[in-house]
């Protein structure tokens, strides 16, 4: 699920106001934090909506050390709900699968196509998880050579040390 970082403020005599930065002109606010997180929800969910109704590109959000926080008083991280628009395709498959496929979802209390998204989105996160665990392994395994290097360098100063 996609994230959006949400700066909270409040002023004197005022509600607690929401912006966020990678999405010009989504603000909200509300009388409490509380009441301002779950405007902030409903806010990012409807900027969102309104942009893919109208085909206009979504901007991907920025890392969140990188936002300037202009001196709000709270940082949060609002996620995009991924039911925003929906959209129906036609799938082909076994018949055998599709009654597997059925019967599972029916234990689960799941929809067809509820137990096809789901599936889907773990599937992807499973394989976006494997990519950054390979990715950090190879930075280990660079930074093993630059150790195992060094470490071969130091045996071969105390080998001349001792002859």
């Amino acid at each position: 699920m996609t994230s959006y970082v949400a700066l909270i403020h409040k002023d004197t005599d005022s509600d607690y106001g929401v912006s966020f930065p990678d999405l010009p002109g989504c603000v909200t606010a509300g009388a409490t934090l509380d009441e301002a997180i779950a405007m902030a929800k409903e806010a990012l969910a409807l900027h969102i909506e309104g942009l893919l109704e109208d085909n206009e590109s979504i901007p991907a959000p920025a890392p969140a050390d990188q936002i300037d926080r202009d001196d709000a008083l709270l940082v949060t991280a609002i996620e995009v709900p991924d039911n925003l628009k929906v959209e129906r395709i036609n799938v082909t498959v076994p018949a055998l699968a599709l009654r597997r496929f059925d019967a599972f979802a029916e234990r689960r209390g799941m929809t067809r196509s509820g137990l096809f998204v789901e599936a889907a989105q773990r599937w992807i996160a499973q394989e976006n998880a494997q990519e950054n665990r390979q990715e950090s392994t190879q930075g280990d395994a660079a930074g093993d050579g630059l150790t195992r290097s060094h470490g071969a360098r130091a045996r071969r100063s105390r080998r001349k040390k001792r002859a």
